[in-house]
């Protein structure tokens, strides 16, 4: 498995931002409220440069060397990027499995993925969400039994 997953950055427990980590170990800070950028979500400046770099290049070295691809998220501030919207469809239109989050508000580009043919949604609330990890479990051991 390939690809990246986000995390919060938090200071005296308020949320300051987010950064992106690649399964193999690459960091790098999508957004912050302390940046100066001019693409903006909500209160959080975002680094499209930073998200190109790390969270694009985990996607196509996934697309080359991964059985799986990792995409968390495929939401607001991920969507400014041009190039992460085509690695996304790359990876939702490829021969590999891709196990992703996506943002559920309505957005031209994230509604066509949830519309593809191919792409299976599973929306995941806190009363589901041991139901939704055992069926996500299952998934990636089918996946590996068909490897």
């Amino acid at each position: 498995m390939g690809g990246f997953y986000t995390e919060e950055i938090r200071s005296s427990g308020i949320r300051q931002g987010f950064k992106i980590i690649t399964l193999d170990g690459k960091e790098a800070i999508l957004a912050h409220v302390n940046f100066s950028s001019p693409f903006q979500v909500s209160k959080y400046k975002v680094d499209i440069d930073s998200l190109n770099r790390v969270g694009v290049s985990a996607i196509q070295q996934a697309l080359r060397e991964c059985d799986v691809i990792l995409i968390d998220e495929i939401g607001k501030m991920e969507l400014l990027s041009p190039q992460f919207r085509e690695a996304v469809w790359q990876a939702i239109n490829g021969s590999k499995r891709v196990l992703g989050t996506i943002m559920l508000n309505p957005n031209p580009f994230a509604d066509e993925i949830k519309h593809h043919p191919e792409v299976k949604t599973l929306l995941v609330t806190g009363d589901n969400r041991k139901q939704a990890l055992a069926e996500i479990q299952s998934w990636l051991a089918e996946n590996e039994d068909n490897a």
